[in-house]
C-alpha cells in the first residue's frame, strides 16, 4: 500500500498516510461499518488480521430474516431456508416446531462476510490483509495502530475484531465477565433434511445446547457450547450421530471460538469505538450475533460520522454510540443472560419435566404463532413462555439467587 505524507511533516511521521477511520477486523460489524462510512466520503481503511476475508470462521451461520430485510442482504449467501428444527430432551423426547414462513436462513458464513466486503469495498474502502494489530494508542490529533506490517495512523479507530481481542483490555476498556466456548466441525450428513436439530442436556452439552444444522447437499455442521472440554464433548457428540446413522463417521477438522455472554464494561475511549463480539454484543441464549453486530455497527458509524463531520473527538460525542446500543439492547441482553443463567442451573431431570410439560401443553405453538414471535428478540419469548410455567408450579426451577460471574 503506497503511502504518501499529507503536507509539512505531520506529527504522526511522514510517509504515513492519515485515514478518517481505521476498522480493525473484516467480520460482519467491521465491513459494515466500513461501507456506511466510505458512502459517506470518508477514508476508511480495513485490517485483517488473516490472509483472506472470511477465514477461519466459526459460525453455525443462521440468521433470521429480519437481520436480512433491514441491512438488504444479498439472497445468494443463502444455503437453505429454517422453517423448522427438532428439539430433543436429555432422555431422548423430540420436540418439532415449525412456521409456515421460515423465520431465518442458513448461510455461507464465509461467502457471506466476502459479501459485505465487497460492498465496503465498492465503496472505496480499502482493506488490508495479513495484518495484526499488535497495540492501538491514542496521541493528540491521531490514533496510531502498530500492526505486524506497517504502521497505520488515522483520527479514528473501531475495534471489530472478534472475541478474544485484548485491544479494549490494553486501551482499560475492560474485559467481558463471561463467555463459553464453541466447538463445531463439517460434517457429511446421510439421511437429507432441512430440519435444524438440537440437543440437550450434560451428555453433549451441559448447562448448554448442541446442534446439527443441514448446510448443502450431503453436509450439515455439528457444533455444541460448553464450559469445559469442548473438543471433547463434540467428539463424543458426533460418535452418537454416527450411530444414529445421521452422518458419517467423523473425523473432520474441529475449530473453536469464544462466544461473549455480558457486554465489555466499557466500549468507548477519545477517538475509539468497540463493536461486535468484541464488545460482547451477543445473545446469551444462543450465542448468535451477526443481527446484534451490524445494529451496533450502524450506530457505531452514525456517531463516527457526527465526530469527523464536526471535528469533534471528545470521550463526551462516542459515549453517544454506548448510550444508544444501550437503549438498543441492554434490556434484551439482561433478561436473556438471566435465563441462560437458569438454565444452566437445570438437571437433566428439570429439563425433561419443562420439556414434557411444553409437548402435553402445547405451549411451543403458542408462543410460536404469537404475533410478537421474533427469531432474534428473545426477550419476549423467554418472557410469555414464563406467564405459562407459573400457574403450572415450574417456576422454581428457573430462581435466580446466582452471583454473577
Amino acid at each position: 500500500m503506497a503511502c504518501q505524507p499529507r503536507c509539512g511533516q505531520p506529527p504522526y511521521g511522514a510517509g504515513l498516510m492519515l485515514y478518517d477511520v481505521i476498522i480493525i477486523g473484516a467480520g460482519p460489524s467491521g465491513s459494515y461499518t466500513a461501507q456506511r462510512l466510505a458512502a459517506l466520503g470518508y477514508k476508511v481503511l480495513v485490517a485483517e488480521q488473516h490472509e483472506k476475508v472470511g477465514q477461519l470462521v466459526c459460525c453455525t451461520g443462521i440468521i433470521g430474516r429480519e437481520c436480512f430485510d433491514i441491512f438488504s442482504i444479498d439472497k445468494s449467501v443463502i444455503l437453505r431456508e429454517a422453517a423448522s428444527a427438532k428439539f430433543l430432551s436429555p432422555g431422548g423426547e423430540s420436540l418439532r416446531v415449525e412456521r409456515e414462513t421460515a423465520p431465518a436462513y442458513i448461510v455461507d458464513r464465509p461467502a457471506f462476510d466476502l459479501t459485505l466486503a465487497k460492498r465496503a469495498q465498492e465503496q472505496g474502502a480499502e482493506y488490508l490483509l495479513g495484518a495484526r494489530v499488535r497495540s492501538i494508542g491514542v496521541e493528540k490529533g491521531f490514533v496510531q495502530l502498530e500492526t505486524s506490517g506497517e504502521d497505520l495512523v488515522g483520527k479514528t479507530a473501531v475495534i471489530a475484531s472478534g472475541f478474544g481481542s485484548t485491544l479494549g483490555q490494553k486501551l482499560k476498556l475492560g474485559r467481558v465477565a463471561d463467555f463459553v466456548i464453541g466447538a463445531q466441525a463439517e460434517v457429511a450428513a446421510i439421511n437429507e433434511t432441512n430440519e435444524v436439530e438440537v440437543y440437550l442436556g450434560s451428555k453433549f452439552a451441559p448447562g448448554f445446547f448442541a446442534w446439527l444444522v443441514p448446510t448443502s447437499e450431503g453436509k450439515a455442521l455439528a457444533g455444541l457450547l460448553s464450559r469445559h472440554r469442548p473438543g471433547l464433548y463434540l467428539k463424543d457428540f458426533l460418535s452418537h450421530l454416527s450411530k444414529q446413522g445421521k452422518i458419517e463417521a467423523s473425523t473432520a477438522r474441529i475449530s473453536y471460538g469464544g462466544v461473549p455472554l455480558r457486554p465489555l464494561p466499557k466500549t468507548y475511549r477519545e477517538r475509539i469505538i468497540v463493536v461486535g463480539d468484541a464488545a460482547g454484543q451477543t445473545k446469551p441464549t444462543t450465542g448468535g450475533g451477526i443481527y446484534y453486530d451490524l445494529l451496533c455497527a450502524q450506530i457505531a458509524a452514525d456517531v463516527l460520522h457526527q465526530a469527523l463531520s464536526s471535528g469533534n473527538f471528545s470521550p463526551k460525542i462516542f459515549a453517544r454510540y454506548e448510550k444508544g446500543w444501550h437503549s438498543k439492547l441492554s434490556t434484551e441482553l439482561r433478561i436473556d443472560y438471566w435465563a441462560r443463567r437458569s438454565f444452566e442451573r437445570l438437571s437433566d431431570g428439570q429439563i425433561e419435566k419443562i420439556f414434557h410439560l411444553i409437548c402435553s401443553s402445547g405451549i411451543h405453538d403458542t408462543l410460536l404463532n404469537a404475533k410478537d414471535f421474533s427469531f432474534d428478540w428473545h426477550s419476549r419469548l423467554i418472557l410469555n413462555g414464563l406467564r405459562h410455567l407459573i400457574p403450572r408450579g415450574m417456576l422454581q426451577m428457573l430462581r435466580a439467587p446466582f452471583k454473577d460471574r
